[in-house]
């Protein structure tokens, strides 16, 4: 089935696939935050995003072949949630967008921890998560590096946490 388009420009075609409020925000938690599961990204949504707007993101990103959905074997009825390879190629627009979002916007140091490492890790790092993102979510075999870009990202953000300015408000 034929898509209608606004244009064929390159910039027009990505943001009709990602340029509505939420798309953005579901592949972000699905890469950084490891949600695999409806239930998962609804309850941990730092921005509140509702269940019937979550619904049809996901329907809209699995149309759009940048998520796939499984049966997890631990649950009859759940789903679990696989970015595809063509989603995991935005590793590096998503640094970008975290590098200037630190930048420009009034971020919070420990929501900003990370888009710091992925900006001063650069190319290197966002191929290490890369590989490591296919691994877990397609298949392919362990990185050879061993690294994981996951639990540094993760770590970094704990650590942000522990830091004094947050312990009153933890």
């Amino acid at each position: 089935m034929a898509m209608d388009h606004r244009s064929g420009c390159p910039i027009n075609l990505s943001i009709e696939v990602l340029g509505d409020r939420w798309s953005i925000i579901v592949l972000r938690d699905i890469m950084f935050g490891k949600r695999r599961s409806y239930r998962e990204l609804l309850v941990n949504s730092e921005e509140g995003i509702a269940t019937n707007i979550l619904a049809a993101r996901l329907k809209h990103l699995e149309t759009a072949g940048l998520i796939e959905m499984a049966d997890d074997p631990s649950h009859k009825q759940r789903k679990m949630l696989n970015l595809t390879d063509k989603a995991i190629a935005l590793v590096p627009v998503m640094a970008q967008l975290g590098a200037w979002g630190v930048r420009f916007t009034p971020c919070t140091p420990e929501l900003a921890i990370r888009a710091r490492m992925l900006a001063e890790g650069g190319p290197p790092m966002w191929e290490d998560f890369m590989a490591e993102l296919r691994h877990l979510h397609c298949k392919t075999p362990r990185p050879a590096s061993g690294r994981s870009v996951l639990a540094e990202l993760a770590e970094a953000y704990q650590c942000e946490l522990a830091a004094p300015r947050h312990q009153s408000r933890i």
